[in-house]
This record gives structure tokens, sequence and C-alpha cells, in this order.
């Protein structure tokens, strides 16, 4: 069964740093393209970053030059470190393939407010 197990998120002030991880089983995670996804409330879920097996990477414009994506393909984990966060990053993160399978993880929640 796919598992996706994301932890990290917290409360932060403007202008602050958090990293994101996520353990995913072998399944998901191996020669797969990883990504990062976001939720605000009211909003749809959108792709944050994405790493190729390789390493190559890919990111949104809101969070290019603030956000990094890197895997541990030893460990099946993959990280974001945000930095410089904005009240606008606060959602629910989620980690998955690229593209996404169905079944998510539970997610973790970043809020940036002072």
């Amino acid at each position: 069964q796919v598992q996706l197990v994301e932890s990290g998120g917290g409360l932060v002030q403007p202008g602050g740093s958090l990293t994101l991880s996520c353990a995913a089983s072998g399944s998901i995670f191996s020669g797969h393209i990883m990504g990062w996804y976001r939720q605000a409330p009211g909003k749809q879920r959108e792709r944050v970053a994405i790493i190729g097996g390789g390493g190559s990477t890919s990111y949104a414009d809101s969070v290019k030059g603030r956000f990094t994506i890197s895997r541990d393909n030893a460990k099946n984990t993959v990280y974001l470190q945000m930095n410089s966060l904005k009240p606008e990053d606060t959602a629910a993160y989620y980690c998955n393939s690229f593209p996404a399978r169905p079944n998510w993880g539970q997610g973790t929640q970043v809020t940036v407010s002072s």
C-alpha cells in the first residue's frame, strides 16, 4: 500500500523558515518524480515544486527563489526547505508523485502569521 507521511509544519512569522519532510513508500518514490503540493482554505490544490530522480527541479513562480526541494533516495524521503515565508504561503502541504497518484497523505499544516 502506498504511504505518504508529511511532517515539519507549524506556525511561523512572516520572513521565517520551515523544513518539511515526506517519507514515502518505495513503490511511489523509487525512480519517480516527486512533488510538493499545497492547498489553502477555499482554493484548489496547487503544485509547489517537483524533483526528478536525478535531482532536476522545477518550482511554481510564487515560490521560486524562496523554496528548495530535495530528496534522499536512500531514505525514500523528499524535503521542502521554505525560506522568507509569506502569509500567502499558509496552506496544508502534501507530497506525492508527479503526476500525483489518487491516494494522498494527511498533509502538514503551515501557518504564516504574526
